[in-house]
């Protein structure tokens, strides 16, 4: 039994892709330099600077979950090759759904989502938690994410 083991790659090979800038690469200062495997592939980032190369600070993985219901953009789905997508900033952002069911209610959870933000800041005093409309859509983002 010989063959090839799949190593994980070195952290100065680790290189992310943004929209604006290609290929980015997690800066050596960064806590999370020596991470060689993310779970998902997507990260946030406080901070980009373009030295020898074009590196990102302060960053953190992000689920998809939250990536879908928290990012910024209008979330679209549609059926491609027999598969539901679910496509953030414009398309650059997709995501293959496990069925129609799916896509829709994440689709309809993030709707309920930005609706519910809309109300809280026409109405600061409103109080979430307490809003049996509210809690119900913040338990439910909560029982997702964490089950996810």
């Amino acid at each position: 039994s010989t063959g090839a083991v799949k190593m994980q790659p070195k952290a100065e090979e680790l290189k992310f892709v943004t929209k604006n800038d290609g290929y980015v690469h997690i800066h050596p200062s960064s806590v999370n330099y020596q991470t060689r495997h993310f779970e998902s592939p997507y990260l946030v980032y406080h901070e980009k600077i373009k030295t020898s190369r074009v590196f990102i600070r302060d960053c953190s993985m992000v689920s998809v979950y939250p990536l879908v219901l928290l990012g910024g953009g209008q979330v679209h789905m549609q059926l491609q090759k027999g598969d539901f997508v679910i496509s953030l900033d414009d398309g650059w952002i997709r995501f293959v759904a496990a069925s129609h069911q799916v896509a829709e209610l994440v689709k309809e959870l993030r709707c309920e989502l930005d609706q519910l933000l809309q109300d809280k800041i026409k109405n600061p005093s409103m109080d979430l938690c307490m809003c049996p409309r509210g809690s119900r859509i913040i338990g439910m983002i909560v029982k997702l994410v964490t089950t996810q």
